[in-house]
């Protein structure tokens, strides 16, 4: 079995129960999760992602005027109209999505050696 090492990280609770509900959904344990973080780190010799603050706030009930509003009701109605929209099947389906991840997670891109260190990894 390969060495593994352990990394303690203080978070918010909240932060991890939301990181947790997304990882669950993709079927990625969070020890993986942070395994795959690392080494994107060591591979791009950095931070792998933009990190910036967004241009705009996202939107909330309590900010918008019954204007603003409507005007956001009627840009989800012109996205049903002109089938922008994913039906349960489709969401259902992000389970097959899953199982593919994961073998081109651990069979295709992960070479062997770090491959079975994730399975031990998730099997604790």
């Amino acid at each position: 079995m390969a060495r593994t090492a352990n990394v303690f990280a203080r978070v918010e609770p909240e932060l991890k129960e939301q990181a947790e509900s997304v990882l669950d959904q993709l079927g990625i344990p969070m020890s993986n999760a942070v395994g795959m973080f690392l080494r994107q780190i060591v591979l791009q010799k950095g931070i792998p992602f933009e990190m910036k603050l967004p241009r705009t706030a996202p939107l909330t009930y309590g900010s918008l005027t019954k204007e603003q509003f409507d005007k956001e009701i009627e840009k989800g109605m012109s996205d049903v109209k002109a089938g922008r929209v994913y039906s349960s099947d489709a969401i259902e389906a992000r389970q097959d999505l899953r199982d593919i991840y994961e073998y081109i997670a651990y069979e295709l891109l992960v070479p062997e050696t770090v491959a079975g260190q994730w399975l031990h990894c998730s099997e604790r």
